[in-house]
């Protein structure tokens, strides 16, 4: 399998736009979510070693440490979203001409989609991290680079949308009702978590920028 982070962008855009099943959104999700990474490291970058910014260089070395373990977590996690999509699509070509054939199958398909709804939780989860990331940031970081910590929140919450999207698809699947029931809790309550985040985010960034997010 081509690892996500050694390809160019034209070859994961090539990709992505190809008739084959991966990359897909899950992918799309974990690269928006690095994306969004990198901008928030870059506008902490500005504000380390800048006399402006003296008493935040302590804070903001830390939430560099954040966004670049989450950076590299995510980009990660577009590879992960293959592999669990490709382990659900290699039970489809399982046999099922008898009883125990069509058993063994459900059962390996059911235990699949439980993966495969796990591996996009976790690039909605580290996107979450993200947007409340960029609260601090926003409001403590060089003035004249937070627009870009405010591109890296709407970037952060499209991923998690788009991960989200293929934990519900998923979850639609799954017979087992105990599974389905804690995670659509897991589920809601992250999304209650980020838009507390992001409308924490937006509001740091537009005092900082004094403009309407």
């Amino acid at each position: 399998m081509t690892v996500t982070a050694d390809m160019t962008i034209q070859a994961f855009s090539d990709a992505l736009a190809a008739k084959t099943a991966t990359p897909g959104g899950g992918g799309a999700a974990a690269i928006a979510g690095s994306q969004a990474a990198a901008l928030v490291s870059m506008v902490i970058n500005f504000t380390l070693g800048h006399k402006k910014y003296a008493e935040v260089e302590l804070a903001m070395q830390a939430y560099l440490q954040q966004s670049e373990t989450l950076r590299h977590e995510l980009l990660a996690l577009a590879d992960r979203d293959v592999e669990a999509f490709s382990a659900v699509a290699a039970c489809y070509s399982m046999p099922r001409a008898t009883d125990d054939e069509k058993s063994a199958r459900t059962a390996a398909l059911q235990t699949a989609l439980k993966g495969a709804t796990q591996a996009p939780f976790v690039t909605a989860q580290k996107c979450l991290a993200l947007l409340q990331l960029v609260e601090p940031v926003g409001r403590q970081g060089n003035a004249n680079v937070v627009s870009d910590a405010a591109a890296a929140l709407y970037l952060a919450e499209a991923g998690l949308h788009c991960a989200l999207i293929n934990v519900s698809i998923n979850l639609k699947l799954i017979k087992d009702e105990t599974f389905v029931t804690a995670w659509v809790a897991q589920r809601d309550q992250l999304l209650a978590d980020a838009a507390s985040a992001s409308a924490a985010g937006k509001a740091a960034c537009a005092t900082t920028l004094e403009i309407a997010l």
